[in-house]
């Protein structure tokens, strides 16, 4: 048992000097790391005992759940051995408590590699701030731009009932206000929105029933004209600058000949198409119909229908660009109506006192042209150009071009910006590019709905970013007084604590 005694103490003296050295040895490294900052910790972090401040280590903590294993007796003896004595170099001089690791430290040791002070904590750290932002710019401008793709792709498959859904909204909007007024003068909303229906089929009839009679009236006039023109443009060719010979014209004429006979199946196949083109423009006529009447007589629900299947909190948003985007369109189509009416009267009048025939016809037609701004009145108005330049010469084409562009220039500085300014609010740069963007996309009605679409697309962005505007302003009035608020509440116990002094 002696014997046993003895081995156990020598045992317990050699755990408690490894014991007192490891503890010294972790001493010296929180000291040397509280020295250099920037030295890497060998280990990963984690709980570490807070150092003694008496030099006499303390291997009892050690020894005791041991000797306890054994008995009282063994652990008696064994508490009142002396420990090894600790020199007095190794004794600690660092503070109590060591300061935490930098983050940069926790960082680079989960990463597993050497810290270096010009190293990022993070690779996204070590990209350029210019090089990040133009990087997200550019995923979010690819994804806009998908969107924008699947959507006019959508449209494309579905261009019937889109170009009908947008000429009846353009169809309402004209429409809309008449309904209103009778409304407002107690005819039932039926009643009203059937009334002012019908009387926009009729007024639609009878402009294409004045075009076609016009055109048959004096068609055989106009013929004769076009063939004496055509005579006229020959001899000019044969005795004019060109100096062309009367065989030249004749093998041109043959080409042109041989041309329509050899390409018969293909003006037949063109032929089939401008029936299909016959078809679809009859069925979306019949779905403009359907729909404009519907928009008239129970638009407001199928306003609030359509807001109900938008998230709820962009619903409040919408509500209030609504009534503005309508309000944008109604002025925008009564503003357009009045320009176009202008443009075809003005050049109507000109063709007519320059005796280019079917006067009122190409009116017309450089009325529906017209709602083109800018550049719709202009293109239709070449037709007239053409008729004059083939039945009165060209001396006529060259005054009528005059006239036009004289119209054109009114409208562009004076018509648009007095009726339409305060309605489209779009820079006439934009609405070129939108009109040939639109063109390009959608033909000749893309080019016809572009402009309106940028217009209530203006107004709603603009709606949304003055509210919120408005609703960040609230915002920061609340915020501050909350902080004033604050200051006063902490003010007035600091003035009490005097006064009870006293």
């Amino acid at each position: 048992m002696a014997r046993g005694g003895k081995a156990f103490k020598a045992v317990a003296k050699g755990m408690a000097v490894v014991a007192s050295a490891a503890a010294v040895i972790e001493r010296r490294r929180r000291a040397a790391m509280a020295a250099d900052p920037h030295e890497l910790p060998t280990q990963a972090p984690g709980p570490v005992p807070v150092p003694r401040t008496d030099p006499a280590p303390a291997p009892a903590p050690v020894v005791a759940p041991v000797a306890a294993s054994a008995g009282e007796a063994v652990a008696a003896g064994t508490v009142a051995e002396p420990s090894a004595p600790v020199p007095a170099a190794t004794a600690p001089t660092a503070p109590a408590a060591a300061p935490p690791a930098p983050a940069a430290h926790t960082a680079h040791a989960g990463l597993g590699r050497e810290y270096h002070p010009g190293r990022p904590a993070t690779p996204a750290e070590a990209v350029p701030w210019g090089l990040r932002v133009a990087a997200e710019s550019t995923w979010r401008l690819l994804l806009l731009g998908a969107a924008l793709y699947v959507i006019f792709y959508v449209v494309d498959m579905l261009r019937l009932v889109a170009f009908s859904v947008l000429a009846s909204l353009l169809i309402s909007a004209l429409l809309e206000p008449s309904v209103s007024w009778l409304r407002r003068r107690g005819v039932p909303r039926s009643l009203a929105a059937g009334g002012v229906f019908l009387s926009g089929l009729a007024g639609i009839g009878l402009v294409g029933w004045f075009v076609v009679w016009q055109v048959s009236t004096n068609l055989p006039d106009v013929t004769a004209q076009v063939k004496d023109g055509v005579n006229q443009l020959r001899d000019w060719l044969i005795t004019g600058p060109l100096h062309l010979t009367q065989q030249q014209i004749k093998d041109f004429a043959d080409q042109i000949t041989k041309a329509i006979t050899t390409n018969t199946d293909q003006l037949t196949s063109a032929s089939i198409t401008g029936a299909q083109i016959a078809v679809e423009i009859l069925t979306s006529l019949l779905m403009t119909f359907f729909t404009t009447f519907f928009l008239l007589y129970d638009g407001e629900r199928i306003w609030n229908w359509a807001l109900r299947g938008l998230p709820r909190h962009s619903r409040f948003a919408m509500a209030g660009a609504g009534p503005k985007a309508w309000a944008t369109l109604t002025a925008y189509v009564r503003g357009t109506v009045c320009v176009a009416f202008i443009d075809a009267v003005c050049i109507g009048i000109g063709i007519d006192l320059l005796g280019v025939p079917l006067a009122m016809p190409l009116a017309v037609i450089i009325f529906l042209g017209a709602f083109v701004p800018l550049v719709g009145a202009l293109v239709t108005g070449t037709v007239a150009v053409l008729i004059a330049l083939v039945t009165q010469g060209p001396w006529t084409a060259l005054m009528v071009l005059v006239v036009l562009i004289a119209v054109m220039q009114v409208e562009s500085h004076i018509l648009q910006p007095l009726i339409l300014g305060r309605a489209v609010r779009v820079h006439p740069l934009g609405v070129v590019l939108g009109v040939a963007a639109g063109g390009i996309i959608g033909g000749i009605g893309g080019a016809v709905v572009a402009v309106p679409l940028i217009a209530v697309t203006n107004t709603v962005v603009g709606h949304l970013r003055r509210r919120n505007e408005a609703g960040q302003a609230v915002f920061t009035a609340l915020e501050a007084a909350r902080e004033t608020a604050e200051r006063t509440a902490a003010a007035q116990p600091a003035a009490a604590q005097p006064a009870a002094a006293d």
